[in-house]
């Protein structure tokens, strides 16, 4: 059965209120009480509407080839997609790469439906009304389908192996304006930016609470994110050159977190700040 839903607006004025009310009350710390609201809201999460939207966008005829996404092998055969995000980035032979979720999708896009590799990639990430993004809503409606599989990303394949070192050598890489990399932030545990904690990254509880949940809803946003976004916008706060969608950089640092986080039950899309 699914969560009832509620409104985007509902939810970020009801955050607002309860971290205004967490620090004027004192009930424990700031970040508890957000933690504590944040799963309260999980009845209510508005990603439900982007699951929806996904799971419509799988199934719908669309493209030159007028044919559905239910034959898009996602790794575990064809149309199938249950448990397949927890086993993602994984090596396809058919198109002789490592693809994290968001690459298989454009990957199908073109295969299946007859989309260009440019009509496929553009609008990646939404923004309001005007401007939703396919991607993300197939991102939710697919990841959705994994929660509470346990992640189990193998390096069984050379070229997994090759991403993963890859994505480790990222992670720990300093360059841009600021002399930023990821382990800047998430290398050390009880860091946080304003009310935001910073999860530790080169942990293994740190890894395996982080990449579990997302995608997310942002409350802040109005918007369901992938973690292709996820990863763009932290190169953006770094100062970093742009990260290109669907690159094989972006799946190199999702091939290292992801494995990072295997043996956790997934719980996605989650709800965020």
């Amino acid at each position: 059965m699914r969560r009832s839903r509620t409104s985007s607006t509902g939810v970020a004025a009801g955050f607002a209120l309860a971290t205004i009310a967490c620090v004027a009350l004192g009930q424990g710390s700031t970040v508890d009480e957000i933690a504590k609201y944040r799963q309260a809201l999980q009845d209510g999460n508005p990603a439900e509407l982007w699951e929806a939207r996904g799971e419509a966008l799988w199934k719908e005829p669309r493209g030159p080839k007028r044919t559905s996404l239910e034959k898009c092998d996602l790794g575990l055969g064809a149309g199938v997609v249950k448990g397949a995000y927890a086993q993602l980035p994984r090596y396809f032979p058919d198109a002789d790469r490592v693809m994290d979720l968001e690459t298989r999708l454009v990957y199908c896009l073109v295969t299946q439906q007859g989309y260009t590799e440019v009509d496929a990639r553009k609008n990646p990430f939404g923004s309001g009304n005007e401007r939703k993004s396919d991607i993300e809503a197939l991102v939710a409606y697919v990841t959705s389908e994994s929660r509470g599989a346990k992640m189990n990303v193998s390096l069984d394949h050379p070229r997994m192996k090759e991403m993963y070192a890859l994505g480790e050598k990222m992670f720990y890489f300093r360059g841009g304006s600021h002399d930023f990399a990821c382990a800047t932030c998430h290398a050390e545990d009880n860091k946080r930016i304003r009310l935001q904690e910073l999860p530790n990254l080169t942990t293994r509880d740190g890894a395996q609470k982080a990449y579990t949940t997302w995608p997310a809803y942002r409350v802040s946003q109005g918007e369901l994110r992938s973690f292709q976004w996820r990863l763009y916008d932290c190169f953006r706060q770094q100062r970093f050159p742009e990260l290109v969608f669907t690159s094989d950089a972006s799946i190199a640092l999702t091939t290292f977190l992801a494995r990072n986080a295997n043996g956790a039950p997934f719980d996605a899309p989650a709800i965020k700040r």
